[in-house]
Order: C-alpha cells, then structure tokens, then sequence
C-alpha cells in the first residue's frame, strides 16, 4: 500500500471530520471566484452608471479574503494534525519514519484542498448568473445579464489557491517534526491544569475593556486626535477581550463553584470543572472569534446601514431634481430645454433662489469654523424669508419661519449632527464694508434648501434684513427644478451634465446623487455580507473543531458517568450548557464591540451622520446569530453522538 493510497484511505474514514472544514473552504472558493468574475464581467461594467469603485472594492474585498481563508486553511491543518497525534505514534511505533507521515499528511491535505478548489470553481461558475443578479438588484440596475464562463476568473482562483494549498501543506508536513513521541501518546493529558483565578488581571480586563469603549466614543477635532483614539481603543478591545477570556471568565468561573447549592445540583459540577480545565486552551481561539464577530458585525453594519440611508443622503444633498448657478441666457436656456424635453419626467416646480453670500463668523468658531473662512472668504449664503416660503412650497415642507430683524434661523449644515442647543449658544456677525449685523439663533431647520456645496452655511433671515444686504451686494441666482420620478430621470441628468459649462454652474442632479450612492453602498454592502458569511462560516468551523477535540478527549470521562447512573439526557443538557458558554460568550462580547464601534465609526462616514441605526444593527445581528445558532446546535448534536452513544 502506497503513502497515497493510505492518504485517500485516512481521508474517508475521516470524512466526517472533514465534512464542515471541506464546506467552509468550498464556501470560501466560491466567495472568492464570485468576486473575481464580477470584477471580470463586461455585463457588470456596462451596467455600472456613475460608480468608479467596483475595481477597487472587489480587489480590496479579494484581498481580504485571501488573507483570511490562508490563515483559516492553516488553522484548520493544525487542528487535524494535533487531532490525530496517538495515530501519528501509532505509524511511529509501527517505524514509519516522520519523513513518510509527514508525506501522508501531506498528500490529505493536497488532495482535500484540489477536491475543495474544484468543486468551489464549479459551483461558484454555476452561481455566477446568479450572484451577478443579486448584485445588480442591489445597484437598482434592470440590465440583462447572460450566463458566462469566465476564464480569467478561472485562472485567477486556481492560481491564488494553488499557492495558499502548497504553503499550508508544507506547513502540515512540518509539523510532524515538532512532535515528540511521548507527547503524541499524552496528547489528550496537556493543558489539563486549573487556571489559577487572578482578581487584578480579571478587573484589568474590565478596565480594558471600558478603556476601549470610552476612547472609541470620545469626539475628536482632528486627525492626530482620530488616531491616539482609534489606536488606544483597539489595544484596549483586543488585550481586555483577551483577559476577558485568560482571567475574568476564570474568576467567574470561580466564583460559581463558590455557589454550592447551584455548584452541586445536577451536573453542573462537571460541566463549571471542565469549563475551567479546558479555558486555557480556548483563550485564544475565543479571543479571535470574539473580534472577528465584531469586525464581521461592524463591516456588515456600516456597508448596509449606508445602503439603507442611501435615499436620505441623496435628498439632502440634492433637495431639488436639478439645480445649478445661472450662467447667462444660453446656458440657463439650454438647461430648461433639456429639462422641459423630458416628458416621462415633467416639471413640478421650477424656481429662481436668490442667494447673498457675506463674510462672517460665530462667536465660538464652534458652528462655523474658521477653515470655511480659510477656504471662501464668504462662506455665509442668505436667503429670504420669503424665497424660503417658495422653496417650502415647492418640496411640500411643513416647516414654517419667522425670524425678528436681529434673528436667523440655521438650515443644519450636512455630515454635522449638530442641534439647536450648539446654535442656541452662538451668535453670528455679518461682515460687509462699513456694516456688520450681529444675529442670534432662532430655530434650526433639519431639512436642506440648497444642493450641497462648501462651504455649507446656509440662514434665512428676516425680509427686512435681506434688503438691507442686497443693496450692499447683488444676490447670486440659483435656477431649481423639482420634476415627477426625479430618481428615474436616467436620459435628462445624462445630457445636463455633458454641457458645456456644467461644472461651472455647479450643476447637480439628484438621480446622479441616488445613484452614485446606491452603486457605491450597493457594491459595499454585496462585498460585506459576502465577507461576513466566510468569516462566520470558518469562526463557527473552528469552534466546531475545537469541540469535537475535547468531545474524543472526554469521550472516556463520560463513559464513565453513564456507568455511574447519569442518564443520556442528563449528560445531553450538560453538553447543551458548555457549548453555549463557549459559544454566546465571544458572540455576546463581539456583538457588543460591534455596536459601540458602529456609534462611533459612523462619525468618520459623512452620510452617515444623525442616522438611526436601529433597522440595519437589528437585521445583520439577528441573521449572524441565527446562522451561529446552526454552528452551535451542529456542535452540541455531534458532541453528544461522540460521548453519549
């Protein structure tokens, strides 16, 4: 018999060991060769309108990827190569030499990971079409797309995963060297010492952790201060999740065998023991769960929160269909004809917006900081009271004004969460030669009037005032159209914007804004959750491994139990309590880094600012706890079958 007849003979007594490590790899194939070919198609090129991201997004997503499924293959490798230590001595005693196990190994690995990249390839092109569709849905494309065979992507996948198996089968061949006879027969004694319950490095822990949080929440003002934040928080997360795991679920732990009328009842005693025998080895592997949950968890939040906000970013940011500064007759013409020319899209309302800009400052430089002067030397634009009633009308807001004569209201500027109570302090002096008013805060309005430009200071002001204004300065001419179905008017924003001198005008467009957003978050939500499913995919596989190890370990100890007059059932709900601790305590820890860290992170995302999070936190957490329900039920039922049967 042949070193690979062996191999293939190991691999299907082992395959049902295999099986969940076979289907995360396939998944992850799959996953990978979706993105490359997506990034390859000529169909999803053509279909992308106004976004230049995919390229990059893809790449970065691919990057990512690969990273991951190495460091899960190598992982994965050395849990079943430690797995079956007593058989590497078993072939050691029987003088096969290291060289020639390592060989086998070798050969197992090689020949799963060829099986898994085939069947990843074959049916990630079979799915091809169908992941296309699905991305297209989320682009609010209606484009056909044909199914394709794309050989690139081919190529691109075999080759990537060639040299990720290679590595990773050299590495198990190495680790055959590593081990001593007398540890290969002892294997299932090592670790098997009480951790010793540390009081100051449990309450660390806690310090870390609260550290984290705080640092992570703390406002800043510039990026030196984003950076000490963000680098103070992720060394507290990552050391405090680490303690968390290495001393504070010890003393817990501890402390519930310290509860003797609990402690005694039923099995608990030998599910909180062997909690604790075996924490020590399952620190790490818990550590990274639990952060790896939250990136999962954090990716996937903003991407779709993003998505889900995509609509209100576009209306402010755009509150009219199209709007640009008047150039003249000839261009303000050729702009209402293309306009007027679009009959699936007639006009509901067509407006002239005059607007003052002015020097000027507040009091604090809080609302209106010194940067905007830095860049325009008149960074205020003022309307009227009565050009805002007009407006009003015409995007049907409810919203009324009336401001005194030494009053403005503030339209809240977009990417601030400002509130009435930061304006409410401040007061703003208006600069013109040889005048200069000084006007407090009246009302806030949250909805936008003006097409975003910087700087983004926009007051109405009372009729009278105005006046005053205009007869120092000549008001700049803004022409706004609100048309039906703005979000579909594809032909009319197309011409508008290959005009000659739209730029210039500063013309916008708010099919242009939805759909730019709606391309950008849609390929950044597809590349998350897709992400987010492999992360979680080979997480669950991993805790599933490192079970079932200890499963084969106890396999004896419950034996034992049963002989003793515990039941099956007994023994069942044991299983069910030990499981779930390992697997609900890094999920609690990284759901909870992942909704301070999404509070937080949403300040560095401009179109994220002022949003509620709630729909898209809700939704990404509860799928991500229900597919880590399918790990932790397939982990108890296997577990059981290993000990209870």
């Amino acid at each position: 018999m042949t070193l690979f007849s062996t191999a293939v003979k190991n691999m299907k007594g082992n395959f049902r060991n295999y099986l969940i490590y076979f289907i995360s790899m396939m998944f992850s194939v799959v996953i990978y060769h979706t993105f490359v070919s997506l990034q390859y198609s000529a169909d999803i090129q053509a279909s992308i309108a106004l976004s230049k991201n995919i390229d990059m997004t893809f790449k970065a997503a691919s990057a990512i990827l690969i990273l991951f499924v190495a460091i899960f293959i190598w992982y994965s490798n050395s849990f079943f190569t430690r797995k079956r230590k007593k058989e590497v001595a078993l072939y050691s005693l029987l003088g096969v030499r290291k060289r020639s196990i390592g060989k086998m190994l070798f050969y197992e690995n090689l020949v799963i990971s060829i099986i898994v990249l085939a069947a990843g390839i074959l049916v990630g092109t079979l799915l091809s079409k169908m992941f296309a569709m699905l991305l297209l849905k989320l682009l609010g494309s209606t484009a056909e797309i044909g199914f394709s065979i794309s050989g690139s992507a081919i190529l691109n996948t075999t080759l990537v995963f060639s040299v990720i198996i290679l590595i990773t089968s050299i590495q198990g061949y190495r680790l055959i060297y590593r081990f001593k006879l007398i540890e290969l027969f002892q294997a299932d004694k090592q670790a098997e010492t009480v951790p010793k319950a540390s009081p100051v490095l449990a309450a660390l822990a806690v310090v870390l952790l609260a550290t984290g949080y705080g640092f992570i929440s703390f406002s800043f003002k510039s990026e030196s201060d984003l950076l000490r934040n963000y680098s103070v928080a992720f060394v507290g997360l990552t050391l405090g999740t680490y303690l968390l795991f290495r001393s504070l679920t010890v003393f817990l732990l501890r402390l519930a065998q310290k509860n003797k009328a609990r402690y005694y009842r039923g099995l608990n005693v030998v599910g909180t023991s062997h909690l604790l025998f075996r924490m020590r080895g399952n620190v790490g592997t818990l550590t990274i769960i639990a952060l790896l949950s939250a990136f999962t968890l954090l990716a996937t939040n903003i991407a779709f929160s993003q998505y889900y906000t995509n609509t209100k970013h576009a209306d402010q940011f755009s509150p009219f269909s199209y709007m640009h500064l008047s150039q003249g007759q000839t261009f303000d013409g050729q702009v209402k004809q293309i306009i007027d020319a679009d009959k699936e899209h007639p006009v509901t309302a067509e407006l002239e917006i005059p607007v003052i800009k002015s020097s000027g400052h507040t009091s604090s430089s809080e609302v209106l900081p010194e940067r905007y002067s830095a860049e325009d030397d008149q960074p205020v634009k003022i309307i009227s009271v009565s050009t805002y009633k007009d407006i009003a009308k015409a995007l049907n807001r409810s919203a009324t004004v009336n401001p005194a004569i030494d009053e403005a209201v503030a339209v809240k500027m977009m990417y601030t969460d400002y509130s009435m109570s930061d304006y409410g302090k401040e007061t703003l002096t208006l600069e013109a030669p040889q005048h200069s008013w000084e006007l407090s805060f009246s009302q806030m309005l949250e909805d936008r009037v003006l097409s975003w430009t910087f700087p983004d200071f926009v007051i109405v002001v009372n009729d009278e005032l105005y006046k005053e204004l205009e007869k120092l300065k000549a008001p700049m001419i803004y022409k706004a159209y609100k048309v039906k179905d703005e979000m579909a008017a594809v032909e009319a924003s197309k011409k508008l914007m290959l005009l000659d001198g739209a730029e210039q005008a500063g013309l916008s467009s708010y099919y242009n804004e939805y759909k730019m957003g709606l391309e950008d978050t849609g390929i950044g939500t597809f590349s998350a959750v897709f992400l987010g499913l492999v992360f979680l995919a080979a997480t669950g596989s991993m805790l599933y491994f490192k079970q079932l190890t200890e499963a084969h370990s106890d396999k004896e100890r419950y034996a034992i139990l049963r002989k003793i007059g515990v039941t099956k059932k007994e023994i069942r709900v044991s299983i069910l309590k030990q499981s779930l601790f390992i697997f609900g305590l890094p999920l609690i820890l990284g759901i909870t880094h992942s909704i301070v860290a999404v509070n937080a992170m949403s300040k560095l995302f401009s179109n994220m600012v002022d949003v509620n999070f709630t729909v898209p936190v809700l939704f990404s957490t509860t799928l991500y706890i229900i597919i880590y329900l399918f790990y932790y039920f397939l982990t108890v039922n296997s577990f059981n079958k290993i000990v209870n049967s």
